[in-house]
């Protein structure tokens, strides 16, 4: 299941029959609003245990409450939601409402800690416990170099290039502090897990999957990717499974930078 080759597309109902595994990543585009209604869909079919949400801190987890969901017009302002930063929370809305009896995880870090593994790297960031997540070893040389070019483009090549190693560490320690929560939230409620996050972070090959395969190699894991578009002829989609919907609009992303 690590190997890209084996990725399969799947059409949209295939939500609704989804194998029973321990985990279940659901990479977004954060701005697509058919990727949170695929995601919605997802979990009221997989009824998880638990689910583990990028855009939340733990103090934001924890005012998922029933009484908040039955109010999802106001559940937004209750977590302080447009002040995160994340896309309008009306498009998170279909997920919070096919929540049913799951208890809500939230696995963002601080910013300050992000972007203090700019500098000084993942696992200094991490501390205790990042030998168990394998941030004390280098990445493989190909990979690095892989991944300092996929983070210099998705910046609209406006960055220096020689920022960009820091970028990995950061994503590095994002996603074992990632894969910390979803162990946690599978220990605590003995799963399943579902996992709201992007699909970036869902990557077999060293996104949470990796990290996972690391740190819990006993927990079946099943990565599923949302894309808007069908990848280059005889690529295959760093995911398990993989769909295809509609973009969503949008105005270039890239002119911030400009």
């Amino acid at each position: 299941m690590a190997n890209p080759a084996a990725a399969e597309e799947i059409a949209v109902e295939a939500l609704d029959m989804l194998p029973a595994e321990d985990v279940v990543l659901l990479g977004e585009i954060h701005d697509n609003p058919h990727h949170h209604r695929a995601q919605a869909r997802a979990i009221a079919s997989l009824q998880p245990a638990a689910v583990v949400f990028e855009m939340l801190t733990p103090e934001q987890a924890d005012l998922v409450t029933p009484d908040a969901l039955a109010d999802l017009a106001t559940l937004g302002t209750v977590l302080g939601w447009e002040e995160s930063g994340w896309p309008d929370f009306a498009l998170y809305e279909p997920i919070f409402a096919a929540l049913g009896e799951a208890r809500v995880f939230g696995a963002a870090l601080p910013r300050g800690e992000v972007r203090a593994a700019f500098s000084d790297g993942a696992a200094e960031v991490f501390g205790p416990g990042a030998a168990m997540f394998g941030l004390d070893q280098p990445l493989p040389e190909v990979q690095q170099a892989a991944r300092e070019e996929l983070q210099f483009f998705s910046h609209c090549e406006a960055m220096p290039r020689g920022m960009m190693g820091g970028m990995v560490e950061a994503q590095r320690l994002r996603d074992a502090a990632f894969a910390r929560t979803i162990m946690g939230a599978n220990k605590i409620t003995g799963g399943p897990v579902a996992v709201i996050m992007g699909s970036g972070h869902t990557r077999i090959d060293w996104g949470v999957p990796a990290v996972l395969r690391v740190a819990a190699p006993d927990l079946r894991v099943l990565s599923i990717g949302l894309l808007e578009a069908a990848p280059a002829a005889g690529q295959a989609p760093p995911y398990d499974l993989w769909l295809i919907t509609e973009p969503a609009e949008r105005e270039d992303p890239c002119a911030a930078f400009q």
